[in-house]
């Protein structure tokens, strides 16, 4: 008997798909039963122990642990923090740009993370955009722009637009090649593929729980590689950026040498609690298993959707979790299919259809005979 859920024990995990068909991954996960207990599990310990602050720390502790081990890093190269933006920041602010002053991107990077890399200019950096080749970067993109002036190359491992994924590897050569630093924004592939930062070689990586890692806003995770010199000290910090946080000391700022340099305030509680109930399942599943399963579904789709006279603009061979289609509206269109209780994610110009391990052929069907029918409409 095989120790992982298939994907019917997976899907029965999650009571709420028996009446709605969960298209929105991307954006938030669907409500596991494990969620929602957990919510009532953090009620409770406020109610029985009233502020129980060693415990709330051993379920931080514990999704940093469980963070590291599913990219294949280390506990002390990860820190906790609220979101993919001040991931961005901090790794940013961490660098110096006097003589190295650029920064690499593409136009399918996340607007929060882009937008960090812009605001670096406050401080002299000087950001260049890898060519748009147009739903897709090619590796040759960044290879025209990235020289011995790059400090930091920025690359998602799975585009949030349409779910194409990226050559992060090649990047990530070219990048060491010239002297660079790569960042990874992996919240688009964490959950339903392998992700090992080993293998990728990315100097840096950013995650968080509330999409294919089954939890809600609130928390992420930094990944810094384990050896890395840091150019100078992060701009923003708090109490648990510090060696030892409950010293309490109001006249000493040291940072750690890890990961934990980048660490501010006090933890998001509530959003640890949550993280903690999406790994209790990601740990329980095949990821190998997974990607396949969810590769076929979205294979499946596209082809449907394109046979359908559907825009496909997800490019063919993406190997990403989700089906983006063209439409004038997404958002009416989006509101239309919520009405039949299928629940998708509008971006832009784009309907996204992200597919989990939860998903199945039954959820294909509802939602291509649902667009066909509004179509009609």
């Amino acid at each position: 008997m095989s120790q992982y859920l298939d994907a019917a024990q997976f899907r029965a995990e999650f009571p709420a798909l028996t009446d709605t068909v969960h298209l929105a991954s991307c954006s938030q996960g669907a409500l596991s039963s494990r969620l929602a207990y957990s919510m009532q599990e953090i009620g409770f310990s406020m109610r029985d122990r009233g502020a129980p602050w060693s415990l709330w720390m051993a379920e931080v502790e514990w999704a940093r642990e469980r963070f590291a081990r599913l990219i294949g890093a280390s506990p002390h190269e990860v820190a906790i923090l609220s979101c993919a933006s001040e991931a961005a920041f901090q790794a940013a602010s961490s660098l110096d740009w006097s003589d190295r002053p650029g920064i690499v991107t593409n136009d399918l990077e996340f607007p929060s993370i882009a937008h960090v890399w812009l605001a670096q200019a406050r401080r002299g950096a000087r950001v260049r955009v890898a060519a748009d080749t147009g739903e897709n970067v090619e590796a040759e993109a960044y290879a025209n722009v990235i020289d011995e002036s790059v400090n930091l190359v920025s690359i998602p491992l799975v585009t949030y637009r349409n779910g194409a994924r990226l050559p992060v590897e090649e990047v990530v050569r070219l990048a060491h090649e010239s002297g660079a630093r790569v960042f990874v924004d992996a919240y688009q592939a964490t959950g339903v593929m392998p992700v090992n930062v080993r293998e990728l070689g990315c100097d840096y990586l950013t995650s968080g729980s509330l999409k294919y890692l089954l939890g809600l806003p609130g928390i992420a995770f930094l990944y810094a590689r384990d050896g890395l010199v840091h150019q100078r000290d992060p701009e923003l910090t708090g109490w648990f950026g510090r060696t030892n946080p409950f010293a309490f000391d109001p006249r000493l700022l040291d940072f750690p040498d890890d990961a934990r340099r980048f660490e501010t305030g006090t933890p998001p509680i509530p959003s640890a609690y949550a993280a903690n109930a999406g790994f209790d399942l990601i740990e329980r599943v095949d990821l190998n298993a997974v990607q396949t399963h969810v590769s076929a579904l979205v294979e499946e789709l596209a082809e449907r959707l394109a046979a359908a006279g559907e825009r496909v603009a997800s490019p063919a061979g993406f190997l990403g979790p989700q089906v983006a289609i063209e439409d004038a509206d997404p958002n009416a269109l989006a509101e239309r299919l919520a009405e039949r209780r299928i629940v998708t994610a509008p971006r832009g110009n784009l309907l996204r259809l992200s597919l989990h391990y939860y998903n199945d052929r039954s959820d294909i069907n509802a939602v291509v005979e649902a667009i066909s029918a509004c179509r009609k409409a």
